[in-house]
């Protein structure tokens, strides 16, 4: 194997309508008996773990394991409704350089997701994408995307049996978020202005390539090699 490809999920590989906050919402109120909205927090390229000690810091409860247990549990259980909205849909491009990656030999791909593992289960898993990805790092690995990214590498090394040479590690991500976490472990980043951030936005953050989306299959695959 050569290349390395670890994607970002949510507004990379998927749109999800808002499902994720609206679970988060109902989460807080089913596990934690908590009304209340998130819309003035920054979900995007974030982590689960971070989100919810911000969601915790906001309505005063105790950042403690049981009361995390507890509303991610809620998260999750609510999150398979909240997806079936006409929204959510996979991204254009998507399912086809899966497709094709997944069929080449010298091609390995992984997630480096600040989601935890059962929640990108639940989300690639309501869109048939879940089988793709052998391997990744989660925010069960930490609250930071940074710290993730070693995880996500250090099981891709073990999954194909090899080391891969940082300049064939491609991160690829829709916010400033996975550009630096990139960075952490020597990979490349690949930003796709498919989420919150504009081409000139995360060409600020200087990615070594910028795509507009992931619709051509062709543009990718000349990037990454």
């Amino acid at each position: 194997m050569k290349t390395l490809l670890l994607w970002d999920i949510d507004g990379t590989l998927i749109a999800s309508g808002g499902a994720g906050m609206q679970a988060m919402q109902i989460g807080l109120r089913h596990a934690l008996g908590i009304e209340g909205k998130l819309d003035d927090i920054d979900f995007a390229g974030r982590t689960d773990r971070w989100i919810v000690r911000r969601v915790f810091e906001k309505y005063s409860v105790p950042h403690t394991e049981e009361n995390f247990a507890a509303y991610i549990d809620g998260y999750i259980a609510a999150l398979p409704a909240t997806l079936a909205n006409p929204r959510a849909r996979v991204l254009p491009g998507v399912r086809e350089i899966l497709t094709a990656a997944e069929a080449r030999d010298d091609v390995a791909q992984g997630l480096l997701t600040g989601n935890l593992r059962r929640g990108a289960q639940t989300k690639l898993g309501h869109h048939g994408l879940w089988e793709f990805f052998p391997f990744g790092g989660f925010a069960d690995d930490g609250e930071l995307r940074n710290d993730i990214s070693p995880h996500a590498l250090r099981r891709a090394h073990e999954h194909a049996k090899v080391i891969f040479a940082p300049e064939c590690v491609w991160v690829i991500g829709d916010t400033p978020h996975d550009i630096e976490c990139a960075r952490v472990i020597g990979a490349r980043a690949l930003a796709v202005a498919t989420g919150g951030h504009s081409i000139a936005q995360l060409t600020a953050h200087r990615p070594d390539a910028v795509l507009p989306d992931l619709a051509d299959a062709a543009a990718f695959w000349k990037i990454v090699g």
